[in-house]
Formats: structure tokens, C-alpha cells, sequence
């Protein structure tokens, strides 16, 4: 297995165009929409179509970040999820959940006919599964409750796994696609209905307090309502670093054995995720696992190691030749935000917190957003408000994540400070946060012998980086920010790279001084600029509007 993991097999099998000129973003439109994903385009396409004008802008290349990485199983079955729905909102709720969730589905389907997209569009079974017999209870109270709110859910003890399970329940023809090409084609729709798509123009802040101005690395552009669909909101409003859990894992894809599974599964019990797609050259097999939360482990690579054995004992894959990773977050709760990005906004909204669950959650997302920004009523819109009233009960887990943050805050920075130089022992390929003179420093090795470094400061809300040895990246343990090992932004919520740090001269004194401390609280920055140092951000409250 390479060192490094390869490109999403997504991406490398459906190659966008070549990049535009250099782009021209326009002084205004109706509407701006940040973010080149599923939920972005969605919106962006049903506002394009209904006679907007629209302004879609991308940090990267569309479709080549969270939703270019991801299994693409468009299902309204989200793990084991309707019992707990039932039990902690109600029935009606709960079939709230499920209908928008199939109706998303359906608008994926329809829209995939309408347009004749080649996207390898299929009808299948979706299964959550579970080998370990102390689920079954679990799995059957699952599919009495999915069941009985009208979803096309049942028990059953036979699967196409090549391999027995306890049981598992099934939601008949769900969906899976090429994710992909069916954004690239949402993309063209969208500039053929006058729309604009502008890609490798990064979102820096929102004016203040006036939200319908956009300041980017293009320029500035004014709207009259902006949609924050960035996966992770990159704006410090409405508090959502301290209400969204960032989660990371792996996947694998290669040559399908002859008897592997045509239907779709995931584990209740181990996580592992499996799917099969046409390919060029025959069926292929999707394999996830391994989940862990970012910059929470120092070798992931071993994670890959584990990944890959699995596939090749339980489903006789001989290799995988594409290897990859994602990233999510989900609610306390388990229902996404979706709508006005805090509770003053009139025209800023947002789409977060998917659960690993974004092809039906992001269509949805597009559904609900185009409706409230035409003035029109959406049937679902009250579940997803993120200042939604069933959100107070999910203080116990916004309690979890501050409490985490803290214990990051308050272990990651002695260690960086800990004595010694590590810069000098590093091999090839390795990476490590430590210290330079008064500055946390996070050093990479290159395989030519050359160390870069950076501020180990993440530009977020200033926890300390972690080293992602499978991915050559620094990632965030707070909130999930990842960044290059020359500190380029590759994954939000931080919008500004990681400083160059200069290696010379030598450490002067092996103490931190207090300067580089924690902030004694997480709270967001005043502004939605990061630090102007590489200095921990000091202690702020939200903007009056929220």
C-alpha cells in the first residue's frame, strides 16, 4: 500500500473539465451560494430554474470535496436511527424525518430521468446489518418502527453477504449513483439557466452587520440572501463550532469478486460499509470503515492497513487500487440544520451536520433552502431549523464537545512544549507539533530530507494541529480543519492557511510564554477573520444578532 492515500475513485473516474480563466466575480446577485457540493448545486440549481440570479462559489474544483469523497448512497435508511427518533421527538417527527428523506430520493431519480444523466443511476436494497447477536433486538425495533411509519423497511435474516449475519433490516429500492457526475451536470444546468459557478474562490467573511455582503479572495460581492453550504459553516455565527462533532473515515475501491453483494450495507456493529458501482471495466466494490474523529490519531495509516485486510478476508477482494478518506459532522441530535443561519438572520442560511448521511440530507437540504428563499412553505422546514425547540435536549452533547475541546486545549499544549528536539529526528514522510522558540510549530519531513514548517495554531479557533501520517495533513481535533503540510486550507472551518514559521534560529527557551496559552473559553472570534497571529484567539462573544 502506498504511503499516501490516492485520489477518490469518484474524482479519478469522472475528471472535470479543464479550469476556467481566471474567475471575474460579479459586484451582485440574488443569491450567492458558497459551497460546489451536493447541497450547494441542489439550491443553487432549483434557484437557477426558478429565475434567480445566481452565484455559486467554490473554495476548490466543484464536487471534489466532501461530495466527491463519499459512498453515494442515496437512502432514507441512516444507520439505526428511527427507534431513537420515535422515542426522543415522537411519532410525527420521526415520519417527518423519513418522508423528506424518500422524498429527496425521489427528486434525485426524477431529476436523473428528466435530464438523462449518465450517472450510473441504480435501484437497490439498502441494508444496515449486524453480525454480533446483541443487535437483533435493535435491528427488529428498527424495522417495526421504520415500518410503521410508512417506510419500505423489514427484518430479514438473509442477505447477498458472503458471509452469515444476526439479521438486518432492509429498505427496498433505494438509490446509488455516480455522485460526481450528476454534480458536474448540476453545475452546467446551472450556468445554462444564466447562473455562475466560480471555482478556487475561497469565502473569507460576512460584512458586519451587514450579512449580504461576501468578502472573498476573488473580491466582494453583495446579495440579497447568501447560503453558507461549506459543509462545515465556516462563519463563527450561531455557535455551530460548539454544535457540530467532525468525523473522518477511509475508503477503499477496486475490482469486484465475482459473488460480491449488488445491494448496498452498512454495520451497525463495526461500521463497515459496502456498495458496488459499473466501472469501466467491470463492477467495482466500495469499502468504508474505520471511522475516527480528525486529528485524534497518529496513525491512520494503520487504519488502512485494517481496512484493507477486512475487505480481502470477508469479501475476497484481491486489491483496492483506490484509497481515500471523508469527513462529516454530525448533530447532537441527528437532524441536520438546515435553514436560517441563527435566529436574527432573515437572509443567511445553512446546511450542516449530516451524519455521514449527505446525498438524500443535501438534496434535501437544496429542497428546503430553495423554498424558504422563494417565499414558498416547505412541510419539512420546521424540523431542520437549526434553532429548531428539540435542540435544547441536545445540551448533553454540545456539553460532550466543549467539554472535548477543553481537554484538547488544555493536553495539547504542554506536550508541544514538552523539552527536547524533535525536528531533527524526524524521518522521511513524518511529521510532529512541537515548539520553536515561544511558537508551537508543526514540522513536516519530506521524502527529500526538506522540512517545512508551520504554525501549529489551527486559524480556527487556535486548538493545535494535529499529523495525519496517511495523508500528509495537519488536522484539527476541535473542529475538524485540515491543512497541507505547506498549512494550504484543505478542509473547513478555517479559512486562512497555517504562517510559515522560520526554523532559525534555534529555540531560545524550551517554556511557553503565557501569550501562547489557550483562550480560557471557546467562544468565536469577533469577526469571521482568524487570528491576525498565529497566537490562540483571545476570548470573544457571538455578534448581537445571535
Amino acid at each position: 500500500m502506498p504511503e499516501t492515500a490516492t485520489t477518490s475513485y469518484w474524482i479519478d473516474s469522472a475528471p472535470a473539465p479543464a479550469p476556467a480563466a481566471p474567475p471575474v466575480l460579479p459586484r451582485e446577485a440574488e443569491v450567492v451560494v458558497l459551497g460546489g457540493g451536493i447541497s450547494g448545486l441542489t439550491t443553487a440549481h432549483l434557484l437557477a430554474r426558478a429565475g434567480r440570479s445566481v452565484v455559486v462559489i467554490e473554495a476548490g474544483r466543484i464536487a471534489e470535496g466532501v461530495s466527491g469523497h463519499t459512498t453515494a448512497k442515496i437512502t432514507s435508511q441512516h444507520n439505526l436511527v428511527y427507534a431513537d427518533l420515535v422515542d426522543g421527538f415522537g411519532r410525527e417527527r420521526a415520519r417527518a424525518y423519513g418522508e423528506s428523506q424518500q422524498a429527496a430520493l425521489e427528486w434525485i431519480a426524477e431529476r436523473v430521468a428528466e435530464l438523462d444523466v449518465d450517472c450510473g443511476f441504480r435501484r437497490r436494497d439498502n441494508h444496515v446489518y449486524a453480525e454480533d447477536r446483541a443487535y437483533l433486538d435493535r435491528l427488529r425495533r428498527e424495522a417495526d418502527a421504520a415500518a410503521a411509519l410508512g417506510l419500505p423497511a423489514e427484518f430479514t435474516a438473509e442477505t447477498e453477504l458472503p458471509f452469515p449475519v444476526a439479521g438486518a433490516v432492509r429498505f427496498r429500492a433505494q438509490g446509488q449513483f455516480h455522485p460526481r457526475r450528476w454534480l458536474l451536470r448540476l453545475a452546467e444546468e446551472i450556468t445554462e439557466a444564466g447562473g455562475t459557478v466560480l471555482e478556487n474562490v475561497r469565502a473569507l467573511r460576512l460584512g458586519l452587520p451587514d450579512e449580504s455582503v461576501v468578502h472573498t479572495t476573488a473580491g466582494t460581492i453583495r446579495a440579497r440572501d447568501v447560503v453558507v453550504a461549506t459543509h462545515y459553516p465556516v462563519f463563527d455565527r450561531g455557535l455551530y463550532f460548539a454544535r457540530l462533532e467532525p468525523k473522518r473515515s477511509l475508503l477503499l475501491a477496486g475490482p469486484a469478486p465475482q459473488d460480491a453483494p449488488r445491494g448496498m450495507y452498512i454495520a451497525a456493529d463495526t461500521g463497515h460499509s459496502i456498495r458496488t458501482t459499473p466501472g469501466d471495466g467491470g463492477e467495482v466494490l466500495l469499502l468504508g470503515g474505520e471511522g475516527y474523529h480528525p486529528g485524534e490519531d497518529d496513525d491512520v495509516t494503520a487504519r488502512f492497513h485494517r481496512l484493507t485486510a477486512w475487505g480481502q478476508a470477508r469479501l475476497g477482494a484481491a486489491a483496492f487500487p483506490h484509497r481515500w478518506a471523508t469527513q462529516d459532522n454530525s448533530t447532537a441530535d441527528r437532524i441536520p440544520y438546515i435553514g436560517r443561519y441563527h435566529p436574527l438572520s432573515r437572509h443567511l442560511w445553512v446546511a450542516a451536520g449530516y451524519g455521514l448521511w449527505g446525498m438524500t440530507n443535501g438534496t434535501l437540504a437544496g429542497m428546503v433552502l430553495s423554498d424558504l428563499i422563494l417565499g414558498k412553505d416547505n412541510p419539512w422546514a420546521g424540523l431542520y431549523d437549526p434553532a429548531r425547540p428539540t435542540v435544547r435536549r441536545s445540551a448533553p452533547g454540545v456539553a460532550r464537545l466543549g467539554a472535548k475541546t477543553g481537554r484538547h486545549y488544555l493536553g495539547d499544549y504542554p506536550r508541544a512544549f514538552a523539552p527536547g528536539d524533535r525536528i531533527a529526528g524526524l524521518e522521511p514522510g513524518e511529521g510532529v507539533v512541537t515548539h520553536v522558540g515561544r511558537r508551537p510549530v508543526a514540522a513536516y519531513r519530506a521524502p527529500d530530507g526538506e522540512v517545512t514548517a508551520v504554525s501549529a495554531v489551527c486559524t480556527h479557533l487556535g486548538c493545535l494541529v494535529a499529523f495525519n501520517d496517511a495523508e500528509k495533513t495537519w488536522d484539527c481535533p476541535c473542529h475538524g480543519s485540515r491543512f497541507g503540510t505547506d498549512g494550504s486550507v484543505r478542509h473547513g472551518p478555517a479559512t486562512k492557511p497555517l504562517p510559515p514559521v522560520e526554523l532559525d534560529p534555534p529555540p531560545a527557551t524550551d517554556q511557553p510564554p503565557a501569550t501562547d496559552q489557550p483562550p480560557a473559553t471557546d467562544q468565536p472570534p469577533a469577526t469571521d477573520q482568524p487570528p491576525a497571529t498565529d497566537q490562540p484567539p483571545a476570548t470573544d462573544q457571538p455578534s448581537a444578532t445571535d
